[in-house]
Parts: C-alpha cells; sequence; structure tokens
C-alpha cells in the first residue's frame, strides 16, 4: 500500500541523442513504496529514461529528485539505487552467496554485518539451499531472483528493474511476477520498473505510466488505464480493444449517442465534446455478448457473421465480420459459453452495455 508521500519526482526531464529526441519533457510523482511501471514499446524511450534516473545518462534538460534531494548530476555510485538488469548479469565465475556479496563487498561493509546481510537475502529469495552453486547450476527464476537479492542487499532506496522478467519463458514468468511483487512490498523498497508486456504491468505495478515516442500518453492504476483509456494509442495498446469511427450525433449531459457505419452507439453517460465532433468508440471484447436473436432495442447492437474462433481453456476467442468488412473481437468465457456452438459463417448478433464503451476525442 502506498503512502501519498512523493518520493521520486521527475521534473520536466528531456534527453536529444543529436537532433533525435528520446524522451520529450516528461514529470512524474512516483510515491514512497510503491511499484511503478514505465510501459510502452521498443523505442518509446522509457529504458533511457530509467537510465537518467540510474545515472548512466544525463538528461538533456530537467532535474530528478530522490526524498526532496537533487540527485540530476549525481554519478550512479553516489545515488541510493539500484538497478536489475534484463540479463541480470550474474558472475558466472561466483557462487551465488558471492553474487549476492559482491557490492556489499565493494562497499567495505564490515565482514559480520555483510555475513548477516547476504544470509537474510538467500532467505528473503528462498535459496538458502543454493548458496553454493553456480550461476549456470540455477533455473531461469532463480537466477533473476539472486540478481534481486543482489541488488538489494545494499538496501537501495529506490530498485530500478529494466524488464525483469523477459529473459523467462510465460509459465515461469506469470509465477515469478507474483514472488516479486511479494519480496518488494515485504521490503518496502520503492520500485520503478520498464516493461514492454501490458500483463507484466498490469500484475505487478501499483500504477503505470503508458509511453510513446518520448511522450507520457497516460498515468493511472492498472484499473484505471484498462478501463478509462485516454486516446486511440492506450486504448489499443493496453489489452484488446475494438475501435469504431463516428460522429457525435445526440450530446446530452447524461448521454451521447455516436453514429457510426456499423450502428449507433448509445453511451449512458456524458462526455467533454461537441454535437457533430469526430470521436472514436472503445469496446473491449470480454463486455461484447453474443447472440443468435436480436436483442430488443435500437441501439448497441449488430448482426455479424462469425469468421473465426480460438480456444484458450478458461475463454473463447470470436473474430466477427460486420456488413462493412470491419472484423470485431469478442471474448466468451467458457463457463458462460453456449454449449451449442456457433458455426464458421453462422450470422449472431454481438450487442453491450450502454456503460461498456469508452468515448475517445483524440
Amino acid at each position: 500500500m502506498t503512502t501519498s508521500k512523493i518520493f521520486l519526482q521527475i521534473d520536466n526531464i528531456t534527453k536529444r541523442f543529436g537532433f533525435t529526441l528520446a524522451v520529450d519533457n516528461v514529470s512524474l510523482s512516483i510515491y514512497r513504496g510503491e511499484i511503478f511501471a514505465l510501459l510502452g514499446s521498443s523505442g518509446c524511450g522509457k529504458s533511457t529514461l530509467l537510465r537518467m534516473l540510474a545515472g548512466f545518462e544525463t538528461p538533456t534538460t530537467g532535474r530528478v529528485l530522490l526524498d526532496g534531494q537533487d540527485v540530476t548530476d549525481l554519478p550512479p555510485y553516489e545515488r541510493p539505487m539500484n538497478m536489475m538488469f534484463q540479463s541480470y548479469a550474474l558472475f558466472p565465475h561466483m557462487n551465488v552467496w558471492d553474487n549476492i556479496a559482491f557490492g556489499l563487498r565493494r562497499d567495505g561493509v564490515a565482514k559480520d554485518e555483510l555475513n548477516q546481510r547476504v544470509e537474510e537475502m538467500l532467505q528473503l529469495v528462498q535459496l538458502q539451499k543454493f548458496a553454493k552453486r553456480s550461476p549456470h547450476q540455477l533455473s531461469g527464476g532463480q537466477q533473476q531472483r539472486v540478481a534481486l537479492a543482489r541488488s538489494l542487499a545494499k538496501r537501495p532506496q529506490l530498485l530500478m528493474l529494466d524488464e525483469p522478467l523477459g529473459a523467462l519463458d510465460k509459465k515461469l514468468r506469470e509465477q515469478t511476477q507474483v514472488e516479486l511483487v511479494n519480496i518488494i512490498k515485504q521490503v518496502g523498497v520503492t520500485c520503478v520498473m520498464v516493461t514492454h508486456d501490458q500483463d507484466e504491468a498490469m500484475t505487478m505495478a501499483d500504477r503505470i505510466a503508458v509511453m510513446s515516442e518520448g511522450s507520457l500518453l497516460q498515468v493511472g492504476t492498472p484499473n484505471d488505464v484498462y478501463e478509462n483509456p485516454n486516446c486511440r494509442f492506450v486504448a489499443d495498446f493496453v489489452g484488446n480493444v475494438n475501435l469504431f469511427d463516428g460522429e457525435v450525433s445526440v450530446y446530452e449531459p447524461d448521454h451521447v449517442v455516436v453514429s457510426s457505419p456499423v450502428c449507433d452507439f448509445y453511451v449512458g453517460h456524458g462526455i467533454t465534446g461537441s454535437l457533430g465532433m469526430p470521436v472514436s468508440v472503445a469496446l473491449r471484447p470480454e463486455k461484447v455478448l453474443l447472440s443468435k436473436d436480436k436483442p430488443e432495442g435500437p441501439h448497441n447492437a449488430v448482426a455479424c457473421v462469425l469468421k473465426d474462433w480460438s480456444y484458450f481453456g478458461s475463454f473463447t476467442s470470436y473474430g466477427l465480420r460486420l456488413s462493412n468488412g470491419q472484423t470485431i473481437k469478442v471474448s466468451v468465457t467458457n463457463a458462460d459459453r453456449d454449449q451449442e456452438a456457433i458455426e464458421e459463417g453462422q450470422t449472431v448478433w454481438a450487442h453491450w452495455q450502454d456503460n461498456a464503451m469508452v468515448v475517445l476525442t483524440q
């Protein structure tokens, strides 16, 4: 649980490499004890921003403040921070115990305290039995925990994770996400992580910042960013979404209607905008219902033809072709799925509630 105290302040940070603008005037406030994710595709500037926090890159303009102290010009070794890289960067010629102890030895920590801290870290990541093993004798998940233990052994005020689980396979990555969050929360360290994996960010982070082309597009809790995206890019990048272009044909304080070539979208809340303005409607696949008969009412229903479907165990994903040729995705949990299967080429009705949509103006 985070507190309201701002711990890390990123103040109008810009970074240029020659004529390339890598980070464009980014400002962020990160709270003490928070796990914060910078989420974006390759080349969006998230890793450059993380490297500026760590001191490996110098901002072109702007400041970094940690607990009120300006650390912008401090070299990495003078910052009370530690970074864990995607490759883990474990020393192959050292065993687990010595890998964890490495940074403490370099800092001249007394032997008794060093031993105590290493043992604490081994217990924290549950690797006591593996202390004498070399990194190559460990699984990917175990290596990741060694790297985390080494990063936490120095008791940093800020922990930075660069694609922390990118080297793991899918099932191990999902398992390790929960382990990693539990360890970080147990220690109480503030954490900033960089990832291109939306599931990783949604699972691990208290808040997420979505980045594109060096800029922050939206900052919020995973629920906020997923349920209330503020632009087409965020809606499309975070999760699966169906997007429909149209214009506002009814504009009232408590509802709007967006007319499109697909259908009329009745949205059960007001928006900031005006009559006739062009907008996009975002509709998540899991919020669409399927039926073989036409639903009642003039809005929020469209006839479509089943184009394809994929079975994923817990849910089935349907691809449906509309009359204008557009394809929409519908996800139905297999607990709710009609046992009478829909066949490819069959006409069905897709319909949804008036609170299922988000209207995007940009």
